[in-house]
């Protein structure tokens, strides 16, 4: 455990898992991590291999070990939960189904996963659909315990979760509730059009956040810099301060008490060398 996270600030990256799950960890105490995110399995295959019990109880060792928490899995890029074609929909909530388990076999505090794209639906539409299969999949895994975080996106093509009124509305249209919890990522709201980059729009985006989610729905922050413009609704990661949202938006993020003890996870690009350096700068920019 580090000095931050003491002070009630977790900061962590996308880890690798390559070699085994329990990898992880290493490379994640290596890094400097407080929490991390991992894929559960290979986030380009709809069936993967069920997990090597030996392997689950190397995991479960060396999390006890290095304290490092909670964990946060992130879904298959393959599933679309409100996919057009009924053939890839029964596919994905098959394999979101499926990531529900595994997440509870590996005890993961948190699923996070992109809501859908409506291929031309419209958004509407999607909204629906999305929630339907949560429904449906929340159904079929009553005794799971992990929370299911629905990730606000930039936007990208016909992507659902770019307006925060989106990830409300599939959440007032799950039945359960108690079980949804929303990842908010820097660099997607950014390119969606949420303003972070000065203290006063930060405060007001932060503001309207509140009014549509509630804060206390926000559990896990991606921080990441955006390659692309304010509002240009393309998904593209780059590295603190070598993107357009600047470095003084971070500072906000990770001095504002509101989040104090919400995993703040890098997915920028460049592996573990620049993970060091922008957790360094995340670290240095808390107020003593």
């Amino acid at each position: 455990m580090t000095e931050n996270s003491k002070n009630s600030r977790l900061f962590g990256c996308h880890v690798s898992v390559a070699g085994g799950l329990s990898n992880a960890f290493k490379r994640a105490v290596d890094i400097g991590c407080d929490t991390i995110q991992i894929f559960s399995k290979n986030q380009k295959q709809w069936k993967p291999k069920p997990f090597d019990p030996d392997e689950v109880a190397k995991y479960h060792e060396e999390k006890k070990r290095t304290s490092i928490a909670p964990v946060v899995i992130h879904d298959s890029y393959l599933i679309n939960l409100c996919a057009s074609n009924p053939v890839n929909l029964k596919k994905s909530r098959e394999s979101f189904a499926d990531e529900v388990e595994r997440a509870d076999i590996l005890k993961a505090e948190y699923l996070n996963f992109h809501p859908g794209a409506h291929q031309g639906k419209g958004e509407d539409w999607g909204i629906k659909k999305i929630a339907e299969s949560l429904n449906i999949i929340t159904e079929k895994s009553s005794g799971s315990m992990v929370t299911l975080l629905l990730e606000a996106t930039a936007g990208q093509g016909t992507s659902i979760g770019y307006r925060f009124e989106h990830l409300r509305r599939i959440i007032d249209l799950s039945e359960k509730k108690d079980r949804m919890a929303v990842c908010i990522d820097t660099a997607h709201i950014f390119a969606a059009g949420y303003d972070i980059s000065t203290e006063e729009a930060y405060e007001a985006v932060m503001l309207e956040l509140n009014d549509v989610i509630g804060l206390d729905n926000v559990m896990v922050f991606h921080i990441n810099d955006s390659k692309t413009e304010l509002g240009s609704r393309v998904d593209r990661h780059e590295n603190l301060g070598k993107g357009r949202i600047g470095l003084r938006a971070f500072e906000f993020f990770v001095n504002d008490e509101r989040h104090a003890g919400k995993p703040m996870i890098l997915e920028t690009p460049g592996g573990e060398k620049f993970f060091k350096k922008n957790l360094k700068i995340l670290r240095n920019m808390i107020k003593k």
